[in-house]
């Protein structure tokens, strides 16, 4: 599996046929099928009944047809021999006096199994039981040119890396699809050979069904269907092809198209396996015992899958330009709620919060004025602290002043200086040693006022850091690491600049706006060493420990997905290549691998804090992990 770290390269194809001429239709599909391996296909499948054509209606019935299908089937098949393909195509076969609508598996100039349609249509457009048998009680075996070969909907496929199964058109549409027990047992992708006619609205409800049949079974699901060449007599074929992964749409074909074409993704079997684990729902039916056909395309001669077809997101937090409202209006309601439920739970009578002019403090502050407002509380009854020390720039202090005076909330300004130069005496410590005492003394000040505060004025302190913060344990113990409620806990530091931007633009004034987006814009930084001979921030959080949008990345499939270091770093190189060089992805990568295992302690004793997004740190919830493991 290490090889193509997971990856599968699959293919939908739509040939350009012609009806009941299957000489024609197996000279499209040999075309396609050299097309595929061009590309480096390791499964291409064809529509129903791709050999013969889905409308021949009456025409199933004559020897003729049947006998020519089962020509161009050998034809087919016999060119798949020294190709490292698996080839899926549909054909009408006979077995037992009963013609039933196949699909047919084969590679390697052999059929591996053949799997009949159970549920066939009974519409006024299309009645298949006029000519089709349901394959639901067939015989175990075929015959097929003087050699049996598994027959049923039974058939597990399985090769070196991977596992699939197949159902046909009808198949997904009923009350119980056979993939859904297919996956089951444990096929890894579906594909379905279909002929599904195209009236108004059909492709939307199609597309919808076969995500949600993907995201029901965990699972990559090829959907093909008839296109052009098909008969118009009373309906139109528009040759649909989708790929789905767990529920989302990889990619579609153009439809309607009036020569063959070819949709081509690779699926990512170790993140379906990751998904699966997670589900405890995944146990086989012991009563029924699928079939196990061992499938060998020439793997020593597999070509390496590079996923140049498959999108991936340099932000996998965030959401595609269309959903961001919706996005961010549910990160919102999330924080929103959970604090005031908390606040309600409490009794406190106020909020006290840590207001830095940093970006982490800003999306925390608003919450709380979201929170305040959605309950009817007064604004002032949240408490905004800010507490300049040695390192606050002036631009962060301007603005986290303003923005309490502009959000109406009460206001405390408590410089930490002296009480810090205090404390370096207490302890001996020359506060001209710029180490980490000299920054964390600021911080744990800052906290002990915070708490302080909320003692006196009867307050819940909420918490600012963020969920990136917290994977890299960058934050200090005892200090921004704890408060009573850590309302950005479940927000990754991509989210919590997006969410500040939107709620810029959609939320309030302009002259709050205008201070929002200068906190967007500002460096992050913990501010706890002095700024520079002009006054600006000194210390960059980013050169000191990377880019967040590679430890976002970088976290999202470590948690979300449990990949190695070795896959993570192959898929940054991919997307990131115009961003940054290889040796800055694997210095990056390795800070956030030593980090984020050897800083567990400080997530094991979390305060409480709303998952926002796919995956939590929390001890309590989704990261039960030990402090004391030697990074992965």
């Amino acid at each position: 599996m290490n090889r193509n770290y997971g990856f599968v390269r699959v293919a939908a194809a739509v040939p350009l046929l012609r009806l009941a001429d299957c000489k024609y239709n197996a000279e499209q599909i040999k075309q396609q099928i050299d097309e595929a391996v061009e590309e480096g296909v390791q499964i291409v499948c064809f529509p129903e009944l791709s050999v013969t054509g889905y409308t021949c209606a009456d025409l199933f019935f004559m020897q003729q047809l049947q006998s020519d299908a089962l020509v161009a089937l050998e034809d087919i098949c016999n060119h798949t021999a020294g190709k490292s393909i698996i080839v899926i195509v549909g054909a009408p076969l006979q077995s037992d006096n009963n013609l039933y609508n196949c699909a047919i598996v084969m590679t390697d100039g052999d059929v591996v199994g053949v799997v009949p349609k159970i549920n066939l249509p009974n519409t006024a457009e299309f009645y298949e039981k006029r000519w089709f048998t349901s394959g639901r009680n067939c015989l175990p075996k075929i015959e097929l040119w003087n050699d049996e070969v598994p027959f049923g909907r039974d058939l597990l496929f399985l090769t070196r890396d991977y596992s699939f199964g197949v159902e046909l058109c009808e198949d997904l549409w009923s009350p119980l699809p056979p993939s859904t027990q297919l996956a089951i047992q444990g096929a890894e992708l579906i594909f379905n050979l279909s002929s599904s006619n195209c009236v108004t609205g059909k492709h939307s409800f199609r597309r919808q069904m076969i995500m949600q049949q993907s995201s029901r079974v965990h699972c990559g699901y090829v959907y093909t269907s008839s296109g052009v060449g098909e008969s118009t007599t009373d309906v139109v074929f528009g040759g649909s092809t989708y790929i789905a992964e767990n529920g989302k749409m990889l990619c579609e074909g153009e439809r309607f198209l009036r020569e063959s074409s070819m949709t081509i993704q690779e699926f990512d079997i170790e993140r379906l396996r990751t998904d699966r684990q997670r589900n405890t729902n995944f146990t086989k039916d012991k009563t029924e015992a699928y079939r196990k056909i061992y499938v060998a395309p020439r793997e020593d001669e597999e070509p390496v899958i590079v996923p140049v077809h498959r999108h991936f997101r340099k932000n996998p937090f965030i959401p595609q330009p269309q959903e961001r409202d919706e996005f961010c209006e549910d990160v919102l309601r999330i924080q929103t709620s959970a604090l005031a439920r908390r606040w309600e739970h409490t009794h406190a009578k106020t909020l006290v919060i840590g207001v830095s002019g940093g970006l982490d403090s800003t999306l925390a502050l608003l919450v709380c004025v979201l929170t305040a407002d959605l309950l009817g509380y007064n604004r002032k009854q949240i408490i905004g602290v800010t507490m300049p020390g040695f390192g606050t720039s002036d631009r962060t202090y301007q603005n986290a002043l303003a923005l309490m005076e502009l959000l109406g909330i009460s206001q405390h300004e408590i410089p930490i200086r002296d009480s810090v130069m205090m404390h370096f005496q207490d302890i001996n410590h020359d506060p001209e040693e710029h180490d980490i005492t000299y920054e964390n003394a600021q911080a744990r000040e800052r906290t002990q006022i915070l708490m302080d505060m909320a003692n006196k004025y009867g307050g819940l302190v909420v918490g600012t850091g963020d969920m990136s913060e917290l994977a890299l344990g960058w934050c200090t113990y005892n200090a921004d690491h704890m408060s009573m409620y850590g309302i950005n806990a479940g927000v990754p530091k991509t989210v919590v600049r997006y969410v500040v931007e939107y709620e810029a633009q959609n939320y309030f004034s302009d002259e709050v706006r205008d201070i929002l987006l200068d906190i967007v814009g500002t460096p992050v930084s913990p501010e706890l060493l002095p700024t520079d001979k002009e006054g600006n921030i000194a210390q960059k959080t980013e050169d000191k420990i990377g880019p967040y949008e590679l430890h976002d990345f970088f976290m999202y499939y470590t948690l979300r997905y449990g990949f190695s270091k070795d896959k993570i770093r192959y898929i940054a190189n991919l997307i990131f290549a115009d961003d940054y060089t290889e040796e800055e992805i694997q210095k990056w990568l390795d800070v956030f691998f030593r980090r984020f295992f050897t800083q567990q302690y400080k997530r094991s004793c979390l305060p409480d804090g709303p998952k926002v997004v796919s995956l939590s740190l929390s001890p309590r919830g989704d990261l039960r992990m030990p402090s004391d493991v030697n990074p992965l």
